[in-house]
């Protein structure tokens, strides 16, 4: 059942799963948590996570140069997202070990959700810039959706 604010807000009514409904998604939609500019120090969430604890920064993981998140509005269970400690927009800006290290921990996630959930499948991928739909571009990260066979 579809509470009434959700209703005002546009989101529509539950259609029994006849595609993927995340009303859970329309505060961040709306431009909750997401940084006032560009900069490091433009509140940019994926500087501030790495100073909080595990727990509180829903961290899953912490490399040398790249961590493993849960997203706060994930499009399903399990979704997060693995980014770089380093302030960087686009992914050729990553260095060789970033890059390998980003790499890597995406291998590492896909196994652990695969182990969890018995995930069937993933999507993964980044939104290079705001037209490519990148919600916060000032700051790469990709992200690691676990699928399921009739999850669409």
């Amino acid at each position: 059942m579809t509470s009434e604010p959700e209703q005002q807000l546009g989101v529509g009514t539950p259609d029994a799963f006849q595609r993927l409904w995340t009303p859970h998604r329309m505060a961040y939609i709306q431009g909750e948590n997401k940084p006032s500019g560009p900069g490091a120090d433009d509140g940019c969430p994926f500087c501030s996570i790495p100073a909080k604890s595990d727990e509180d920064g829903l961290i899953v993981r912490r490399g040398e140069h790249v961590y493993a998140v849960l997203n706060l509005y994930p499009y399903n269970g399990g979704h997060l997202m693995t980014v770089p400690y380093r302030h960087v927009a686009d992914y050729t800006e990553l260095n060789a070990v970033e890059t390998a290290e980003l790499a890597e921990l995406t291998k590492q996630a896909m196994t652990a959700l695969r182990a969890a959930s018995g995930a069937h499948g993933f999507n993964i991928g980044m939104n290079q810039g705001t037209v490519a739909g990148a919600g916060i571009a000032a700051h790469l990260h990709q992200h690691v959706v676990p699928r399921w066979g009739g999850d669409t």
